[in-house]
């Protein structure tokens, strides 16, 4: 059972770009409409949970919505509504309301897609023209194709003059700034510079869905205030990731990323950052995505090149998953073209450290017995149940992982590490001129072990609402560079008391 295809898949719910905040509620309302499932779900909670009836629920959900976008919400309760609150009111779960509403269908000869379990009451007639009691859900967690342009300063080191094309952060210092700030770090004069850029997929572009999203007991005004601003940035939330994030995080933890330890380190590299990184990136479609890198090999200060493609090779939604994961041969051939780009557009002195494949065992491991988010009101969904449903639907972010088929989970971390070492092959004989190669492997165990020394749980460390995105250990990757590569990190700046006295915040983010 899958939703109808829309023309091109409406690929709004996966090619989000920075558009106004009416747009992107639109296209986060036809996205949910495809995932009807969870919308009804959070609905008859809403009802139980404040002891309301549906109707009442659907309007609580509209007024949790910005004020500004409350409108399109009431349009849609209109005209759904009174069908989801007869079929609710009938004792229907979710799966069923979402199939009779015709949004989605059971195609022949395939399985039926459901999340719950059936309901206790027969289907009816009258609403479903099949007797088969299920729905389908086509939101790709984690696995969003997006857009490569339009992206605000999230992403890359804000400007501080649009108009004049010379001045941008990450260039060399013009003529000592005696004129102007033309790097746009905030200070006259600058030593010793290095951005940092990453090349990554959903992990390093930081992917979360709230989860007070999907929590009746969580749920309020507040819990929807960022939407606009979260779907315009595609999910991503770069301004808190562990390699280019720079401002207080704003949903749960802190931010601890390798820029704010350069900048600490050396205040010359204020906003010198470009988080380069896509939903659903891998070796192959970075291949495009990196010609988006802004530095100019004469211009510009050295860079710190991440490349983090750490899932999105072994991982898919396909039947056969082990068919269409990358092998280590198309491995080789898709990163060593990324680095000979990146060697002819990297100023010298850059450094490029390759980070190995996860592990993803350690997600089945810690949350399949787990209820997610959605379930958690009534303990009726856990992680092992949405996984299944999506690997039904054929759009698990992972079908080779997220799964309770001990054996595959074996073979797709048998590929992972197979192409972890053609990265550390690369690194180790491959030479370029303007930049030295490192590899490390992808620390997540060490991250769960210092988490478990701060009193933590390793499931604490993967993303709630899909199950899927780990954590990056921003502390051990710098720990790594400061012991056995020092020269990546660079020196500390002898003047940085100074430089904060003088200049203070530096203009800011």
């Amino acid at each position: 059972m899958k939703c109808p295809k829309m023309p091109e898949t409406l690929l709004w719910c996966r090619a989000l770009p920075n558009i106004s905040p009416v747009t992107a509620f639109l296209l986060f309302v036809l996205c949910f409409l495809e995932g009807c499932v969870l919308v009804v779900s959070v609905i008859e909670q809403l009802a139980q949970w404040h002891n309301s009836t549906v109707k009442a629920a659907v309007e609580r959900l509209c007024d949790y919505i910005p004020e500004k976008l409350q409108g399109f919400c009431y349009v849609l309760a209109e005209l759904y509504g009174p069908h989801i609150a007869e079929l609710i009111d009938k004792e229907m779960n979710a799966d069923v309301v979402c199939h009779s509403l015709r949004l989605c269908k059971q195609d022949p000869g395939q399985p039926l897609c459901h999340l719950y379990s059936p309901p206790k009451v027969s289907c009816f007639p009258t609403f479903l023209k099949t007797t088969a009691c299920g729905m389908s859900f086509k939101l790709e967690l984690g696995s969003l194709k997006v857009s490569t342009t339009l992206r605000g300063y999230h992403w890359r080191g804000r400007d501080c003059d649009d108009k004049n094309t010379t001045v941008y952060p990450g260039r060399r210092p013009d003529n000592w700034d005696a004129k102007s700030d033309s790097n746009c770090n905030g200070i006259w004069v600058s030593a010793d510079s290095k951005g940092v850029v990453l090349l990554g997929d959903s992990a390093g572009a930081h992917f979360h869905i709230p989860p007070e999203w999907m929590t009746v007991t969580q749920m309020s005004a507040k819990s929807f205030a960022n939407l606009p601003m979260a779907f315009s940035d595609e999910l991503d939330w770069p301004q808190f990731s562990e390699i280019t994030g720079f401002l207080n995080s704003t949903i749960g933890g802190w931010t601890d990323s390798l820029y704010l330890r350069l900048r600490k380190r050396n205040r010359c590299n204020h906003r010198d950052l470009q988080n380069i990184s896509q939903n659903g990136g891998s070796s192959g479609n970075l291949l495009s995505l990196i010609k988006s890198l802004a530095r100019n090999q004469l211009l510009d200060n050295p860079a710190i090149v991440i490349y983090a493609t750490i899932g999105n090779d072994v991982c898919n939604g396909e039947r056969d998953t082990l068919a269409h994961m990358t092998t280590p041969k198309e491995m080789l051939s898709n990163v060593v073209q990324a680095l000979r780009y990146l060697d002819s557009h990297l100023p010298n002195g850059s450094h490029v450290i390759l980070t190995g494949l996860v592990d993803g065992r350690f997600l089945w491991d810690n949350l399949h017995d787990r209820y997610h988010p959605l379930g958690q009101l009534n303990k009726d969904v856990t992680y092992s149940q949405l996984y299944s449903f999506l690997d039904c639907l054929q759009v698990s972010p992972c079908s080779g992982w997220l799964t309770p088929n001990e054996t595959l989970r074996n073979l797709t971390s048998e590929r992972a590490l197979q192409l972890s070492s053609v990265l550390k092959e690369i690194a180790r004989s491959e030479k370029f001129a303007s930049f030295d190669i490192f590899y490390m492997d992808f620390p997540l165990r060490q991250t769960a072990e210092e988490w478990r020394k701060m009193g933590g749980e390793p499931w604490q460390l993967i993303e709630p609402v899909d199950g899927f995105h780990p954590t990056l250990g921003t502390g051990i990757t710098w720990q790594k560079a400061l012991h056995e590569w020092p020269q990546v990190l660079g020196k500390e700046n002898p003047f940085n008391d100074q430089i904060e006295a003088i200049f203070k915040d530096q203009g800011g983010h």
